[in-house]
């Protein structure tokens, strides 16, 4: 049997890319209690975490498109193992914080997987079915399955979004570009607790003809996806038809 495909052309910067969203994945990066909410480890640092507000309406749109049409969506967390025997002196070390990494706080020890500011915010929290990445470092494919969860589902393509722009952000979108995907990443779907280095991040992505990626909008993504006839999409709702 042939395989369907669904290519249509998304507007973004440098130039509009043609997606098929049949090997496309939303990868979402580190929309996380720690780095969102006061007492996490992002306002540890110094950081007003208000700033990284702004991206949890566009992603929480896109992600539900993403799901209307049966993409794979992957979310990740950064965060440690209760032993710290994952986290360098280095980075535990770094910085003056209130809190370091492991300290108790007021949601749980900071940045420790099993805790509760190392989870997803509720508004974007993972359905059964998607994909959870810890990662102990900064980009997703580090000590991770990543490489081989869109190896075995035939992702050649990465919707990202997340926190923040320029560090987890664009340390996973040159990770990925290394490895050969495309990664389209959502202008509105990403911030930094630096309005300026959220800017830049972006411009690095596209510069010299997209030398990491491209980047558009969560509309001009949505409106590709919903106006979409994807092969995982139609398959679903053929399954959901069979079973009535």
């Amino acid at each position: 049997m042939a395989v369907t495909t669904d290519t249509t052309l998304v507007a973004a910067e440098p130039a509009p890319i043609d997606v098929d969203l049949t090997s496309t994945a939303l990868l979402i990066i580190d929309m996380q209690r720690d780095f969102m909410e006061p007492g996490g480890f992002g306002e540890t640092l110094g950081n007003d975490v208000s700033q990284l507000a702004r991206a949890v309406a566009p992603i929480a749109a896109l992600l539900a498109a993403a799901r209307g049409n049966g993409m794979t969506v992957i979310h990740t967390r950064e965060g440690h193992l209760p032993d710290l025997s994952d986290a360098p002196p280095a980075k535990i070390e770094r910085g003056a914080p209130s809190l370091r990494i492991g300290d108790p706080g007021p949601m749980g020890r900071v940045l420790i997987r099993g805790e509760a500011g190392h989870d997803i915010i509720p508004e974007l929290y993972p359905v059964e079915g998607e994909i959870v990445i810890d990662k102990p470092g900064k980009g997703a494919f580090y000590a991770t399955t990543l490489g081989a969860d869109l190896k075995a589902r035939e992702i050649d393509t990465l919707l990202v979004c997340g926190v923040t722009t320029e560090v987890c952000v664009n340390t996973t979108v040159r990770e990925a570009n290394d490895r050969g995907y495309r990664c389209i990443v959502i202008a509105d779907g990403c911030a930094s607790y630096f309005p300026e280095f959220h800017e830049m991040g972006l411009k690095m992505i596209k510069a010299q003809g997209g030398i990491f990626g491209w980047v558009t909008d969560s509309a001009v993504v949505i409106d590709a996806i919903n106006n979409s006839e994807s092969a995982v999409g139609t398959f679903n709702r053929i399954a959901a038809g069979a079973s009535r």
